[in-house]
């Protein structure tokens, strides 16, 4: 499981010019999920993602995580988060997991972020063609991958 994880001031999702998602402070999670993505994966990251200290304190310090803050979180969907570009010039997304594996670990994630943060996500919609537009506030980006925990 790859994530993308972008602390935002202001972020919304549309589809088809409806919004379906809209923050202010907090952050934007890209998620891509593979084959092997356990349930395991999924307490890893939520865990990660929500301890992350990438908000400032008082002093402008990146010190604070989201729970310290109370920021909202939006999560989408990201298959090209594995793209593999190593042949050519069209990438191959080969290694992403097809929607039949992908939907239901996408939403064991979101059920178990909103369990932990005991309060509702807003999300983006799987296979949806979306819009998202946001304000990368620092900006802020980390990638975070299970499988390669740095």
């Amino acid at each position: 499981m790859r994530a993308v994880v972008q602390r935002v001031s202001d972020c919304s999702v549309s589809i088809a010019g409806s919004k379906v998602a809209d923050i202010g402070n907090g952050m934007l999670v890209l998620l891509g999920i593979i084959d092997d993505d356990t349930f395991e994966d999924i307490k890893w990251l939520v865990n990660k993602i929500i301890n992350l200290r990438i908000f400032p304190d008082e002093n402008s310090v990146m010190n604070r995580s989201l729970l310290d803050v109370g920021g909202d979180v939006v999560v989408v969907s990201q298959f090209t988060l594995h793209a593999s570009t190593k042949k050519g010039n069209r990438p191959s997304y080969i290694k992403a997991a097809k929607p039949d594996v992908a939907i239901p670990i996408y939403e064991e994630f979101k059920s178990y972020l909103e369990a932990v943060l005991r309060r509702p996500i807003q999300s983006g919609e799987f296979g949806a063609d979306m819009k998202v537009n946001l304000v990368n506030d620092g900006p802020v980006t980390i990638i975070i991958d299970t499988k390669n925990k740095e």
